[in-house]
């Protein structure tokens, strides 16, 4: 039976690529800090290893004897405060994830991001080919995704089996934290979203990355990235899709970006220094919003068969986790069944 190491399988995509490689006979270890194993957030059926990224000794034991390796945990943060902390964990831990990779003889799939891909000029959509333009490059996560797949793409040059997937904004039950795709909809079901940004996002059911991910090993070239995502939608057309199926009204007011910009920052001095907090809404992420994120997934569906799931089904099952959880009141929410 094959073996595969799964980082980061307590988050939200890493759960699901754990979960996905359950179902298709894998033993499945799970990478779990010391201060996360009581949390126990990992999929039922895998096994808990501890370990941390930047404890390279913990990841070569964890690694040992394993066929596959997929490293899909990341410091993930736009908050100023948080950048060092964010390229080291990023960027070394890759390194050693690679090297304990590598020590084992195992396959590794990289889970970098769709903040790593260029925008065209004009808001079309990138591909994996498309540049990051220097003045694209907004903030630490950026700059530590951008470098760690660097560090993959030298491993694979120098022959070591490694692939790179660049999920978009994934969205669908699990995501506990949640992710700034997740507090979209959170914040809409609290009746917080007075507004919105002229902006755009490519959102893929987190389901179908976690599919990605097991295809990338199975069918992926080593040293090319694919990018796993599925829909290009506006953010207004998002809360439409949320309104739409929640019963809830969309928020109509357009806010200019150099308002965002500004409630932005004065929101990263107040709650990121002063209060020390994960500010509301971190600047780099006002300052990414300028341009519309759209991506083109189109290698991933035609060289490894990723598949492309409804979207709105997607978000009608996130809506639904996150009124079980308690994340939002459910008072008033008038769920409506999904259409395709």
């Amino acid at each position: 039976m094959s073996v595969a190491l799964v980082t980061g399988a307590g988050g939200f995509i890493g759960a699901h690529v754990a979960r996905e490689l359950l179902a298709h006979g894998w033993t499945v270890r799970a990478l779990v800090r010391s201060e996360s194993l009581g949390a126990r957030r990992w999929p039922e059926g895998c096994e808990p290893v501890r370990g941390d990224l930047l404890d390279p000794g913990s990841l070569e034991r964890a690694a040992a004897g394993c066929d596959a390796v997929f490293h899909v945990a990341a410091r993930y943060s736009l908050a100023r405060r948080d950048a060092g902390l964010v390229e080291r964990t990023n960027v070394a831990g890759t390194a050693n994830v690679l090297a304990a990779a590598g020590a084992a003889g195992a396959r590794l799939v990289h889970t970098s991001s769709v903040a790593t891909i260029g925008v065209p000029a004009g808001g079309a959509p990138g591909d994996e080919d498309t540049p990051l333009a220097p003045g694209q490059l907004v903030g630490a996560y950026k700059r530590s995704k951008l470098a760690s797949e660097e560090l993959v793409r030298r491993a694979a040059a120098a022959g070591q089996w490694s692939v790179i997937v660049n999920p978009t904004a994934p969205i669908g039950p699990g995501d506990w934290r949640p992710t700034p795709t997740g507090m979209i909809v959170v914040e809409f079901l609290r009746g917080r979203m007075f507004g919105f940004v002229d902006t755009g996002l490519n959102l893929v059911d987190v389901r179908d990355v976690a599919v990605g991910h097991r295809l990338a090993l199975e069918r992926g070239q080593p040293g090319r990235r694919y990018i796993l995502g599925n829909e290009n939608l506006s953010l207004r057309r998002i809360l439409a899709l949320l309104a739409e199926t929640t019963g809830r009204r969309a928020p109509r007011l357009r806010v200019p970006h150099a308002v965002a910009i500004a409630f932005a920052a004065a929101d990263e001095v107040v709650e990121g220094l002063l209060l020390r907090r994960a500010p509301l809404a971190p600047l780099d992420g006002a300052l990414m919003a300028r341009k519309t994120m759209y991506a083109d997934p189109g290698r991933a569906v035609r060289e490894l068969g990723v598949p492309r799931s409804p979207v709105m089904g997607a978000l009608a099952d996130a809506v639904e986790w996150y009124l079980d959880g308690g994340y939002a009141p459910r008072r008033g929410a008038r769920l409506r069944a999904a259409s395709a």
